[in-house]
C-alpha cells in the first residue's frame, strides 16, 4: 500500500507511517469535548456597544475577542483585530456592529475537541463560540483552552489509569482454556452525534487496563470511531459494534440493517461519501472512514448490499511481543517497581 497522505473525518492526518504511531494527545483531542475544555463564562457586549466598550472589556479580562449577542442570538463576533482597526481609524465611538463578524462559526460543546482543533487550522481564527444542542450559547473556545483541557486531562488521568490497568491485566494471566477472550458490545443510534465516539473511547480504555499497548489500543480506537460515525451518519437504525479480544488478537466487528452500499469499490475510495448536506456542513461525512480504517488495521472485510444492510469486520494481529500475557506481565512488574 503506498504512503499517500490521507486527512480523516475530522482532518487527523493518517497514513501508512502514522497510523500505527499515535499520541496519547491526538487520542485525547477524539476523546475529550469541547465543552470540558471551553471557557463557560462569557464576556459578551451587544451590538450597540460603543468599541471603547471593547477596550475596556479587554484591558479588565485580558480576553483577545468576544461574542456579540442581541435579544438573547449569537449575531456576530469581535476580536483583538477588530479593536485594532478601529483604533487605527479613530473610531472607538462605533457601535461594535461596524467592526463584528457577522459570519459566525460555531462549534457543539458535544464534539470532541478534535474538530476544534481542525476548524482553528482551517479558519486561521483565534476562537470561536460554542453552541449546545438548542443552539444556544454556553461558552467560548480558544486554542489556549485546547492546550489547557488537553494537559490537565493527561495529568488527571494518569495515576488512576496505571491503578486500573494493574487490577485488569491479570484477566488473561488468571484464566486457563483454549481459547480464552472478553466480549465488548455496543448498541449505536443513528444520528446520535451527541453521544458518537463514545463505544471507542470506552474500547480504548478496556484495552489498556487489558494490558494492551498504547499503540495498539490508539490503533483499534481510530478503527471503531470511524466505524462508529459511520453507524451514526449512514444508518436508519443504527446498528452494533461487538468487539473480541483474546491474548494473541483483536477482532472489530459491526453490523446494521441500514441502506446498505450499492458500490463498495467505489465507497473505499478516498473522498466518496453518501452524507447529506446538512452532515457534511455539520463536518462529518467526508469520505475518508474506510480508508482511515483500512490504514489501521491488519485485516478488513465490508460485506454490503443495497437495502441488505451492512457488516464490517476489522482485525488487529498481536506480535508475540504485543501479546496480552507478554504485556500484562511487563505493566505487573513495572508497577511493582
Amino acid at each position: 500500500m503506498s504512503n499517500l497522505e490521507i486527512h480523516g473525518r475530522k482532518g487527523t492526518l493518517v497514513t501508512d507511517d502514522t497510523a500505527k504511531d499515535i499520541t496519547r494527545v491526538e487520542e485525547l483531542a477524539y476523546d475529550i469535548r469541547i465543552g470540558e475544555v471551553m471557557t463557560s463564562d462569557v464576556q459578551a457586549l451587544t451590538p450597540d456597544a460603543p468599541m471603547s466598550a471593547l477596550l475596556e472589556l479587554m484591558r479588565t479580562t485580558r480576553i483577545s475577542g468576544a461574542p456579540v449577542i442581541e435579544d438573547g442570538s449569537l449575531v456576530g463576533i469581535i476580536s483583538l483585530e477588530d479593536l485594532i482597526r478601529a483604533l487605527t481609524a479613530n473610531d472607538l465611538e462605533a457601535p461594535v456592529r461596524k467592526y463584528m463578524n457577522p459570519q459566525v462559526i460555531t462549534l457543539k460543546d458535544y464534539d470532541p475537541v478534535i474538530e476544534a482543533m481542525e476548524r482553528f487550522s482551517k479558519d486561521k481564527v483565534g476562537r470561536f463560540p460554542v453552541v449546545d444542542v438548542n443552539s444556544r450559547l454556553v461558552g467560548m473556545i480558544t486554542k489556549g483552552d485546547v492546550t489547557r483541557g488537553l494537559l490537565v486531562s493527561l495529568q488527571r488521568d494518569y495515576q488512576a489509569e496505571e491503578v486500573r490497568r494493574y487490577r485488569a491485566s491479570h484477566l488473561f494471566e488468571d484464566i486457563n482454556s483454549d481459547r480464552t477472550s472478553l466480549i465488548l458490545r455496543y448498541n449505536i443510534k443513528a444520528q446520535d452525534f451527541i453521544n458518537g465516539g463514545k463505544a471507542s473511547s470506552d474500547i480504548k480504555r478496556a484495552l489498556l487496563r487489558l494490558g494492551a499497548s498504547p499503540q495498539i489500543a490508539r490503533r483499534c480506537g481510530i478503527a471503531i470511531y470511524e466505524a462508529e460515525m459511520n453507524l451514526i451518519i449512514h444508518t436508519t437504525n443504527g446498528g452494533i459494534i461487538r468487539v473480541e479480544i483474546e491474548p494473541h488478537r483483536i477482532t472489530m466487528k459491526t453490523t446494521d440493517d441500514g441502506p446498505g452500499i450499492a458500490d463498495i469499490k467505489k465507497a473505499m475510495q478516498a473522498g466518496f461519501t453518501t452524507a447529506t448536506q446538512q452532515i457534511r456542513e455539520m463536518g462529518f461525512g467526508a469520505g475518508m472512514g474506510l480508508v482511515n480504517i483500512q490504514r489501521c488495521v491488519d485485516e478488513m472485510s465490508l460485506q454490503s448490499s443495497p437495502n441488505q444492510g451492512s457488516r464490517l469486520e476489522m482485525r488487529i494481529n498481536l506480535q508475540p511481543t504485543e501479546s496480552f500475557r507478554e504485556l500484562s506481565t511487563k505493566t505487573t512488574e513495572e508497577i511493582k517497581k
